[in-house]
């Protein structure tokens, strides 16, 4: 393939008149080169090189001393008339054009002759100069020019930045890598398990699986429970002495715990009633009767003359923890029943007070909604068992509500099926929760355990911290004691006092570990039956 000229690439020549390559320019008024070699035809120079006599002693300037174009008047005073313009950068060393007069006015001939260059054949481009007709580009005028520019030294300053930058390339992709590693394994996120296919592109965030998983268990426990929670119905004769009083009529929820009928709700539902009508969820109602009260809590139980009913499984409410998911299912304000809604367990062991001036111990304390209605219905777990029986809500504040631990429930449910009168087991003494600010106060030896003592009743008597003629009497429980320890069950904030003791039933003798005087006594106590004005 023909290369181009080095001017024809656009790299500049160092002849004055436009040639192609850098030979050393000749000194023509001195007969010989700036390198020192004098008269010489060098192979390549322009034919025209001026010749000294040796008889005359004086060198004559060839009629092209001056750069072509330039219009420069020779030592014979005659300009050269072959000059090309300036703008044509096409090189011409021949002798001027032809016709021109190259000799000064009155010179010899001969002598120009003897001097003149001798008669070479002329040039392809030369010819072109004189107006000839352009012949095609030999391959040798083009490939001289490009050996002699593009030379080593060129090609090595090309190459060698190239070398250097692909190396530092090299060398700083191994340190930035080397880095990056060192940070990602001291950070630990090389070290994490690899993803699983809940964490591919488009699955959901942990945040969302628990949300997800949170409200699946809701489903599962509504659908599981439902057909158990029942609507109850209260309604009692009108005031004789008010020929204007209207019947009082009241709504609450139940809980179905036996196929053949039996039904746990709130003492507060059916308290007072003449009647009672019990809605299934298939919307069969069937007439109710109150079996018996709880003397602890506000518990109840109702009998329907009913067989194959579904039913709720019960938990176990000593396994709660705070936080875990709450549900509860009622019928709030009588109108909306098998209503569903979900939360945590807030707190446990609350103590609340109610309106009858009666207190009710180690409740669970549950953010669910809650409203009037939904009184004697489940709160379960997320597994859809019962944990509790909703009681109570604050009135002045949003999102506390209360119900009773099912562990507390479990005794009398149990007496019900056995024909049982429901009764709950009884000490007969007065008595504090020890916690350590209680400790401090009174100087205990323990930061737990109940502590006997006597107080003021809601009247503003005062009552003695045991009771005569009641068991703990009977066994030598004293006032100032600190029971600690109920057959072998640690008597603490997890664990009270009334909890421990309602899971054992009236004439059942327990053993109980007091603390007294420095030393541990070991008594035996039978229970006896609470009475129901306490």
């Amino acid at each position: 393939m023909t290369q181009q000229p080095a001017d024809l690439r656009g790299e500049p020549s160092t002849d004055p008149v436009g040639r192609i390559g850098s030979e050393p320019s000749v000194d023509w008024s001195r007969g010989r080169s700036r390198n020192g070699t004098a008269g010489h035809r060098r192979e390549g120079q322009d034919a025209g090189e001026d010749r000294q006599d040796g008889s005359h002693g004086t060198p004559a300037r060839s009629p092209w001393a001056a750069p072509l174009g330039s219009g420069a008047v020779s030592s014979g005073g005659a300009a050269t008339s072959g000059a090309i313009p300036a703008s044509n950068s096409t090189p011409i060393s021949d002798a001027t054009a032809p016709g021109s007069d190259a000799t000064a006015p009155g010179s010899d001939r001969d002598v120009t002759q003897e001097y003149s260059p001798v008669p070479e054949p002329r040039t392809e481009w030369a010819r072109v100069a004189a107006g000839s007709q352009e012949p095609s580009t030999p391959e040798a005028w083009f490939e001289q020019p490009v050996t002699r520019v593009v030379n080593v030294p060129s090609s090595a300053r090309r190459t060698w930045p190239l070398g250097l930058l692909l190396s530092a390339s090299i060398i700083s992709a191994v340190l930035a890598s080397g880095g990056t590693f060192l940070a990602l394994n001291a950070s630990g996120v090389l070290n994490r398990p690899n993803p699983t296919a809940s964490s591919a592109p488009g699955s959901l965030s942990a945040q969302q699986q628990v949300s997800l998983e949170e409200s699946s268990a809701v489903i599962t426990a509504a659908q599981k429970v439902s057909p158990a929670v029942v609507k109850i119905t209260s309604s009692a004769s009108a005031n004789n002495a008010d020929p204007n009083a209207l019947p009082d009529t009241g709504i609450g929820s139940g809980v179905v715990y036996d196929p053949n009928g039996w039904i746990l709700t709130n003492r507060h539902v059916v308290a007072g009633s003449d009647e009672l009508t019990v809605r299934l969820k298939d919307g069969r109602e069937m007439p109710g009767r109150i079996y018996g009260y709880d003397t602890l809590t506000d518990l109840a139980i109702v009998k329907i003359e009913a067989t194959n009913l579904p039913t709720a499984p019960v938990g176990d409410s000593s396994k709660l923890k705070v936080g875990q998911l709450a549900i509860a299912i009622g019928s709030p304000l009588g109108t909306y029943t098998n209503t569903v809604t979900s939360g945590i367990v807030s707190a446990m062991g609350r103590e609340i007070q109610l309106d009858n001036g009666n207190t009710i111990h180690d409740l669970i304390q549950t953010d669910t909604a809650i409203n009037p209605g939904n009184s004697g219905g489940p709160l379960l777990d997320s597994g859809g068992n019962v944990i509790g029986i909703n009681t109570a809500v604050a009135r002045n504040a949003q999102g506390i509500g209360f119900a009773i631990p099912i562990n507390i429930a479990r005794p009398i449910m149990d007496q019900a099926l056995a024909g049982q009168k429901l009764a709950r087991p009884w000490l007969g003494i007065r008595y504090q929760a020890i916690d350590p600010q209680i400790q401090k106060d009174h100087k205990l030896p323990v930061d737990h355990g109940a502590w006997v003592t006597g107080g003021e009743s809601s009247t503003g008597q005062s009552t003695p911290a045991i009771v005569a003629n009641s068991p703990a009497d009977k066994a030598g429980i004293k006032e100032g004691d600190v029971i600690v320890r109920i057959e072998g069950i640690d008597i603490d904030a997890e664990h009270p006092l009334e909890s421990v003791l309602v899971q054992f039933p009236p004439g059942r003798t327990v053993s109980v570990d007091v603390l007294r005087d420095g030393q541990t006594l070991k008594l035996q106590v039978t229970l006896g039956t609470r009475p129901a004005d306490l």
